[in-house]
C-alpha cells in the first residue's frame, strides 16, 4: 500500500490533477516545434499488458522524423512508441525493440488527415500495422514480452526518460485526435469500429472519456470540417 501511495505522489507530481474529459470532435494542435510542448494522457489498466492495439488520427505536413504515440516507464523509455520515421515509414517499437513497416504515401483520409492502428499480441509476437483503414504485412516482435502498465504515455514528443528527455526535433507538429487503446490485439475490429464511429470495450484509453493533461504550447481545438 505504501508503494502504491508513492507512486500516485510521483504520478501526480509529474502530470497535476488529471481529469476525464469527452473530447469528441476536438484536436490537440500542436502550433510549432517544441521541446517541451506534450500531452499527458492516464492509461486506464491495472496489471502488465500482454497485448494491445492502439488507433489514432493526425494531420500534419512534417517529413522529418516524429513521435506519434509515447510510453515508457522508469526502466524502459521506448516500452511502446508509434514513430513516423519519414514519409510513407512507421516503426512500432516494443520493450526497446522495433519493427518497420512501409506503405505508399497518400492524401490521408481526409485532406490530408491520416488514421493509423497499431497492434501487438505477445503470445504470438506478432505486429500489425493499419494505414488508411489498409493493413502492411504483419511482421514478428518481442514474443513472450510483458508490458509494464506503471508508465506514463504522452502524445506530441518521443520520451528519452520517463516522462521527459524530449528532443525538439523529434516533436510532432500539427493536429491529432481520436485515440484510442484497447488491451486487446484486435486492430481488425479496432479499424472497423474507429471508422464506424463506435468503440470497442474494455478501452484502455478512450477519446470519449479521456484523462489528459496539456503541457507547454498545446492547444485543444474543434476538428475543422470540410
Amino acid at each position: 500500500m505504501v508503494k502504491l501511495q508513492l507512486w500516485l505522489l510521483v504520478l501526480a507530481g509529474l502530470s497535476g490533477a488529471i481529469a476525464e474529459t469527452d473530447i469528441e470532435g476536438q484536436v490537440f494542435v500542436f502550433p510549432k516545434e517544441s521541446a517541451d510542448a506534450h500531452v499527458i494522457l492516464n492509461m486506464n489498466h491495472h496489471g502488465p499488458l500482454q497485448n494491445f492495439t492502439v488507433c489514432l488520427r493526425y494531420f500534419t505536413d512534417l517529413t522529418r522524423p516524429y513521435s506519434l504515440f509515447s510510453y515508457a516507464t522508469r526502466t524502459k523509455d521506448n516500452e511502446i512508441l508509434l514513430f513516423k520515421e519519414k514519409p510513407g515509414v512507421l516503426s512500432l517499437t516494443v520493450g526497446g525493440k522495433w519493427v518497420v513497416f512501409t506503405f505508399p504515401e497518400s492524401s490521408g483520409t481526409r485532406k490530408g488527415w491520416e488514421h493509423v492502428c497499431a497492434s501487438w499480441e505477445s503470445a504470438t509476437g506478432i505486429a500489425e500495422l493499419w494505414v488508411n483503414w489498409n493493413p502492411l504485412p504483419r511482421k514478428g516482435l518481442q514474443k513472450g514480452y510483458s508490458i509494464s502498465n506503471q508508465g506514463v504515455i504522452v502524445l506530441g514528443q518521443e520520451q528519452d526518460s520517463f516522462g521527459g528527455g524530449f528532443d525538439a526535433k523529434q516533436s510532432f507538429v500539427g493536429e491529432l485526435t481520436d485515440v484510442y487503446m484497447w488491451d486487446l490485439a484486435t486492430a481488425t475490429d479496432a479499424v472497423w469500429t474507429t471508422s464506424a464511429g463506435s468503440q470497442l470495450s474494455p478501452s484502455v484509453l478512450s477519446w470519449g472519456a479521456l484523462q489528459y493533461q496539456i503541457k507547454g504550447y498545446v492547444v485543444l481545438k474543434p476538428l475543422l470540417r470540410q
